[in-house]
């Protein structure tokens, strides 16, 4: 079940910034999880202790694409922002290359 719930890690230059001096990871979510099953879920998946968890919803946007520009609709996304334990990271990042 805690793979379902988290998607997949946001590896961007603002998440390797916050992760690096703030010890916040940001990973991309089930939009209907809540901020417990998130925190179950990253502590049982990395072996770490989430101090805090704070969430973003995204709303599915209308775009328009192709050659005769029809509309079609992105998926809703939410994002979570983790923050461990001081001391505590998680290796998928990989912070030690990104100098």
């Amino acid at each position: 079940m805690q793979s379902r719930i988290v998607k997949k890690p946001v590896i961007t230059e603002k998440s390797y910034s916050r992760a690096k001096t703030h010890n916040v990871y940001t990973f991309e979510v089930e939009p209907s999880a809540g901020k417990d099953q998130i925190k179950d879920a990253i502590a049982k998946l990395f072996s770490v202790t989430v101090v805090d968890v704070r969430t973003l919803c995204y709303q599915s946007r209308t775009k328009r694409a192709g050659r005769r520009r029809l509309p079609s609709s992105t998926a809703k996304t939410k994002r979570a922002f983790v923050t461990l334990k001081s001391g505590e990271t998680i290796d998928l990042f990989d912070l030690g290359a990104q100098e």
